[in-house]
């Protein structure tokens, strides 16, 4: 039966109704998982870090106590507490973030792709190679690499002297291309030798800066060029996990 020009146009406002309740039911959803992820991340950094409770207590009510004082200097307590307690408030969310960083440092310690992971909290100025730019799959020792204002940064994955020769060649490789661009190592890892999860960002960002941020897109353009010339790594293999075929290498 074929809908009436009455029924179609009661049908109408049924449709926006519907259209337009979609998203505040999306967004009410979005802002629990927030609110749940803040608390998950407070509750990781204190297994990890127990003293976060009192360090983030102390930062809060120690600024409050401030500004009590300075409010009572001035005869105005109550404008001081009220201005302390969003900067208590801010102040703990620091040492939160802080400690929150260190711990996951802690967890991932250790683990395949940890020097990776520690690059990606760098973010302006920086672009950052998801994937490892260079592999062994004997020892699955890592290279990976950043391209940023102080040039390229190269940050290994492994023990310092066995990684070496991996990471020197991807030197070589890159130095062709790229002959006035600095070239950095950085050995991340628990060594005496080595730089620690938590500093390898921090050490990247007090290299002396060379290039500008329109060199710095041209390197890595001129890099992903490079990279492109290379044998891509077959669908469904891990290249951390390859094997080499010797049965293959010996021409059996």
């Amino acid at each position: 039966m074929a809908k009436t020009p009455t029924d179609a146009s009661a049908e109408e406002p049924q449709k926006r109704r519907l259209f337009t309740r979609k998203p505040k039911a999306e967004k009410s959803a979005k802002e629990p998982g927030r609110l749940k992820q803040m608390g998950q991340v407070f509750q990781m950094t204190r297994r990890h870090d127990p003293s976060v409770v009192w360090w983030m207590l102390l930062a809060f009510l120690g600024t409050i106590a401030i500004g009590l004082a300075i409010g009572l200097l001035i005869n105005n307590w109550i404008t001081a507490v009220l201005i302390a307690i969003p900067v208590g408030l801010l102040l703990a969310t620091i040492i939160l973030s802080r400690r929150a960083e260190t711990a996951a440092f802690a967890q991932i310690e250790g683990r395949q792709g940890a020097a990776g992971a520690a690059m990606s909290v760098l973010r302006r100025g920086w672009i950052i190679k998801e994937e490892p730019v260079a592999i062994s799959p004997r020892t699955q020792d890592l290279v990976f690499m950043a391209v940023g204002r102080p040039g390229v940064v190269l940050v290994t994955e492994g023990p310092t002297n066995r990684v070496r020769p991996l990471v020197e060649g991807e030197k070589r490789r890159l130095a062709r291309v790229l002959p006035n661009v600095p070239i950095h190592i950085i050995n991340a890892g628990s060594a005496e030798d080595q730089t620690k999860l938590g500093g390898v960002s921090k050490k990247m960002k007090k290299l002396p800066k060379a290039l500008n941020k329109v060199e710095v897109q041209t390197v890595d353009r001129r890099i992903s060029s490079l990279n492109m010339n290379k044998m891509p790594v077959p669908k469904g293999i891990d290249p951390t996990r390859a094997r080499p075929d010797r049965r293959a290498m010996r021409g059996r």
